[in-house]
């Protein structure tokens, strides 16, 4: 939103070509100056600064939501949209079926808690076969802190599927499908996860 070229905001075209002819263009440049600044700069009375400012807030702000109208709109698109069940009874019970799909679930907690363990497991049900319980898909994993092991995930896996994983064949199988990126700074963070989207989208 703060990138949305105030040409296009629909302001009085005079000072529209001010702000242009003082290199202020997009809402992010307007909005980062005081009042008087761009009085100044664009030598024009407060009311009109006022006004302008007004306006350029209204058009790069998002929508207003409450959150009942948030929560409505989860409530609806919910089922449609499904859950990955994390097989904790009283868990799944509580987020109304597992782990919603097409939103971000933050995991908080103090250190030593168990969160890595939790995304170890959700990675392994995200894996394995739909007979199974899980989604026979991939997983991008962000380790960021770098406490990413592939042996943990192995015994998680061997522990809650016993049954199933006890070849090595099918473990290969399932860990081939787990792509471990350890980003080093938050820019390259960022820019895996665009790179991610961008793909999955093309996909």
């Amino acid at each position: 939103m703060a990138s949305r070229l105030i040409s296009a905001m629909g302001l009085d075209a005079s000072i529209a070509h001010r702000f242009s002819a003082r290199n202020i263009l997009t809402a992010k440049d307007a909005l980062c100056r005081t009042e008087l600044e761009l009085m100044e700069l664009l030598d024009v009375p407060l009311d009109v600064v006022l006004l302008a400012i007004s306006c350029i807030s209204k058009k790069s702000c998002p929508p207003c939501h409450t959150i009942l109208s948030v929560l409505k709109e989860r409530m609806k698109n919910e089922p449609q949209l499904g859950h990955l069940p994390t097989l904790l009874g009283p868990l799944d019970q509580a987020l109304c079926g597992g782990i919603p799909f097409g939103v971000i679930t933050e995991l908080v907690g103090p250190a030593g808690i168990g969160k890595t363990q939790f995304c170890l497991m959700l990675t392994v049900l995200a894996v394995m076969p739909d007979p199974f319980g899980g989604l026979n898909g991939s997983v991008i994993y962000f380790d960021t802190e770098q406490r990413f092991t592939s042996q943990r995930m192995v015994e998680i896996a061997q522990h809650k599927f016993p049954n199933i994983l006890f070849t090595e064949a099918m473990i290969k199988q399932l860990a081939a499908r787990v792509f471990v990126i350890v980003p080093t700074s938050v820019t390259e963070l960022l820019d895996r996860c665009k790179f991610a989207e961008d793909t999955s989208n093309n996909n």
